[in-house]
């Protein structure tokens, strides 16, 4: 049913519940629940919203935009960073979802390919997309940065391992930055490919995958706390260890010699991936 909502219909609900939360003394577990309920029901309108583009609407099954930003308490009226937004996958979502509910979307990267790709929706779409703003990330002197404590959630998916290419100090830097551009209280929800923690690490520098526990362990370092995680972006048949890493699976199928072995890759699907939530402490 809620795929059926306009996100202007979700927002409205949203903006209900949270004055009907704020009004309740006394009953504010029922009106945060409540709230909850909107902001997941504008969520599943942006993601069935018909700007979307079907290459990226046949990738949901994969990546579960709804279920995975509903986990990270992601709602259109807050303050949104998307680390390294690449083709845009997620901004045909996030960036509608902030502009229709009065938040704030914010592409923060240092590829111009992922910036690129927002700026051609602002141009092909200012109503949905012209509000977004760019930022450098890692912040540069010649920004724009995002300044500290200015930020409800920021959001990285599938980059960690970018990161981590670059080496192991510049990815502790990094996640310095996220925690520093965050309001106390604030979220940091990482989506990433999981290596199993009985394989070498040495294949977190060249395969795409990433331990859980490099992952927490970076994070914990720069100050957050885990509070959640969910196998909803698992995939038990991925088996971590294709000729070209993560990237031998769809949607990139690099190297696939012929039919048959693109076949194969692709009945396992896209790679399985930790969902993880920090957030900031108070």
């Amino acid at each position: 049913m809620a795929k059926r909502l306009t996100i202007a219909t979700a927002i409205a609900a949203l903006t209900l519940t949270t004055a009907a939360s704020a009004d309740h003394h006394g009953g504010g577990h029922a009106g945060h629940d409540s709230a909850t309920h909107a902001a997941h029901a504008a969520i599943a309108a942006a993601v069935a919203a018909p700007t979307r583009t079907e290459a990226n609407r046949a990738r949901d099954v994969w990546r579960n935009p709804v279920e995975t930003l509903s986990f990270f308490r992601v709602a259109p009226n807050e303050t949104i960073v998307e680390l390294f937004p690449g083709g845009g996958w997620y901004t045909e979502i996030l960036a509608p979802l902030a502009a229709n509910g009065g938040g704030r979307y914010i592409a923060a990267g240092n590829m111009e390919r992922g910036l690129n790709a927002v700026r051609t929706r602002q141009t092909e779409n200012p109503a949905l997309y012209g509000a977004a703003q760019l930022a450098a990330f890692p912040a540069t002197e010649a920004g724009p940065n995002i300044p500290d404590g200015s930020v409800d959630v920021v959001l990285t998916f599938r980059n960690v391992h970018n990161l981590r290419f670059a080496g192991l100090d510049q990815t502790a830097a990094a996640f310095r930055q996220m925690f520093a551009m965050l309001k106390p209280g604030g979220r940091l929800g990482v989506v990433e490919h999981r290596l199993p923690e009985t394989m070498d690490s040495a294949l977190e520098e060249s395969s795409g995958y990433m331990k859980r526990s490099s992952v927490v362990a970076f994070a914990e370092a720069a100050g957050f706390r885990l509070v959640a995680e969910s196998d909803v972006n698992a995939n038990p048949r991925d088996t971590h260890d294709h000729p070209r890493g993560v990237w031998t699976l769809p949607p990139v199928l690099r190297g696939a010699a012929d039919d048959a072995e693109r076949a194969r890759w692709t009945a396992i699907g896209e790679s399985d991936r930790m969902t993880l939530l920090f957030v900031k402490p108070e």
